[in-house]
């Protein structure tokens, strides 16, 4: 008989892999493998399609509550989205993506889940989307730019105080030429410099090539 264990608020495991209990059930994002228990429906978290999920694989936990209001930069056509809107059972996302395609995905998916915010826009220009969203308790980047640390610190002010954040560093992106683990110190002295926390480094490249996820604090 299948059994899924419950690791904390939101998230599932069965058999080493992570679950979360699927808000609109039916549906998948992206084909992944859906499993019923009870009555419901579970949702795998796939590491290779996803950052954060890759993130959970590793750490076992997210540093994230369920009635967060969450400021997710470069939410790309949802796929991460969809699993924190299952995630928030009372908490909300506020989906910054800049590219109109995945965009029109992302929005598709925000009329099935009542959580999403979908919002057409260039993270480097967070005064175009102020009106819209409000003091978030997480912020979540996954921006693949060489100025990424840069887009991070522009949209930091929507952060209430004492909250953090996970910043998704590709290596590549900011420069192909230079060794990952160079980019990594750099990224993490130019948080500290402008006053964050580095409060741990997550190593995904199992799963994501060239990346390694901050979580950081202000």
């Amino acid at each position: 008989m299948m059994k899924l264990s419950k690791i904390n608020e939101g998230i599932y495991k069965y058999k080493g892999e992570y679950y979360t209990h699927n808000s609109c059930p039916g549906t998948t994002h992206h084909g992944e493998d859906i499993i019923s228990e009870g009555g419901d429906e579970y949702r795998h978290w796939d590491p290779f399609r996803s950052k954060l999920g890759a993130f959970l694989k590793e750490h076992g936990a997210l540093p994230i509550r369920t009635d967060m209001d969450i400021l997710y930069l470069g939410a790309g056509d949802g796929t991460t989205v969809s699993y924190l809107s299952d995630f928030l059972s009372s908490g909300r996302i506020f989906g910054v993506e800049f590219s109109r395609r995945p965009y029109r995905n992302l929005l598709e998916l925000s009329i099935k889940r009542d959580n999403i915010y979908p919002i057409l826009a260039d993270a480097r220009k967070p005064d175009k989307y102020e009106d819209v969203v409000p003091l978030v308790d997480f912020i979540y980047q996954d921006v693949a730019q060489r100025d990424q640390c840069g887009i991070f610190m522009k949209n930091v002010w929507f952060l209430k105080e004492g909250y953090k954040g996970i910043l998704a560093i590709k290596s590549r992106s900011i420069d192909v030429t230079r060794s990952p683990s160079e980019i990594y110190k750099e990224v993490e002295e130019n948080l500290t410099s402008n006053g964050f926390d580095v409060l741990e480094q997550v190593d995904i490249g199992r799963w994501q090539k060239d990346h390694r996820l901050f979580v950081v604090g202000k």
